[in-house]
């Protein structure tokens, strides 16, 4: 199987990288674990998300513990993480910051940008689509562009920079449903489900004592940036990237005459693909290999799709949906 990388990329330095990289990132899960019980799932892909230095999308009912893995991803991860509670009358210099006119001793006056809490590592957006089209365009180029314009100024988010947004998929009155474009933004739909029986058990045990749990730190903001390096020079082999290529195209429209692409309304973009390409990577690093596998494709092909298609109305109404059809693009690949 032949790999897919730059020329200049050295296979053992990688390797060495690799391998010491594991050993914190175990760690970092394992402290994770301590806090966060039954969503083991939800902790890789949040991790990947991370690891891929991308955004991520958490939706699920409320108490299922999005809220406390964000900010525990934070602590273990070491990085400033703030979190804001999107409401309809927010206003994007509520999370940018604004100007404000200082006045000195002398008499002068000047104004001075107080920055707002998305200059953060790790931003919280909680309810994101309770905010209105103006506030969402405006996290929308932070999350792109890594910076923030106001009153015509650019400032520079911290780097890492990174957007966890949660979702009730549940209460939808008074919500302004997120744009396909700002959709596109995020690598991965991370769905948060119910515990099962035993993690509720020791959930009970474990959280309703006189003491709760406290994570922490077990990575640096550094660390962190240098995973994220060593994820974009990990190798590839050509049967993950052809699988890559197969999947993303299968999931649009007019690719072929088969009866899956006529149910598909509109597609993922090579956004996708590059999204796939990165988050394979990361999760061979989490699961301490060295190289993604197809395996790794078929696994994040739901959360990177998800929300990056539609179906057309004449499925929707056969009772088709978008994670049957992504299961049956899976099957052909797998």
């Amino acid at each position: 199987m032949s790999a897919v990388t730059s020329p200049e990329v050295d296979h053992e330095r990688v390797a060495r990288d690799a391998e010491a990289a594991m050993e914190t990132i175990t760690a970092a899960r394992t402290e994770i674990s301590r806090i966060i019980f039954g969503q083991e799932s939800v902790v890789e892909r949040a991790l990947v998300t991370l690891l891929a230095g991308g955004h991520g999308l958490l939706v699920g009912v409320p108490g299922l513990a999005k809220t406390k893995l964000v900010e525990t991803l934070g602590t273990v991860l070491g990085l400033d993480a703030r979190r804001i509670q999107f409401t309809p009358d927010l206003m994007p210099s509520d999370i940018l910051g604004a100007e404000v006119m200082d006045q000195g001793r002398d008499g002068s006056r000047a104004f001075r940008f107080i920055k707002g809490p998305i200059f953060s590592q790790v931003l919280m957006a909680d309810e994101i689509n309770r905010a209105s089209p103006r506030t969402q365009s405006a996290l929308l180029q932070a999350m792109q562009e890594y910076q923030v314009t106001v009153a015509g100024q650019s400032y520079d988010l911290p780097r890492p920079f990174h957007v966890l947004a949660t979702q009730n998929p549940l209460e939808q009155e008074g919500t302004y449903p997120l744009p396909e474009a700002q959709l596109d933004r995020f690598v991965m739909q991370i769905d948060v489900h119910y515990p099962d029986r035993e993690a509720e058990r020791r959930i009970l045990m474990e959280t309703t004592g006189a003491q709760d749990a406290q994570a922490s730190a077990v990575m640096t903001a550094q660390d962190l940036a240098a995973c994220q390096q060593l994820v974009r020079r990990m190798p590839v082999g050509e049967s993950v990237v052809e699988a890559i290529l197969e999947l993303v195209r299968s999931a649009r429209p007019g690719e072929s005459d088969d009866e899956i692409t006529s149910q598909i309304a509109w597609g993922p973009g090579p956004r996708a693909s590059q999204a796939l390409m990165l988050t394979v990577r990361a999760r061979a690093l989490v699961d301490g290999r060295l190289a993604p596998s197809v395996d790794d494709v078929l696994a994040l092909a739901e959360p990177v799709l998800q929300h990056r298609m539609a179906l057309t109305f004449g499925a929707r109404a056969d009772g088709q949906t978008i994670r049957g059809v992504i299961g049956r693009i899976k099957s052909r690949i797998g």
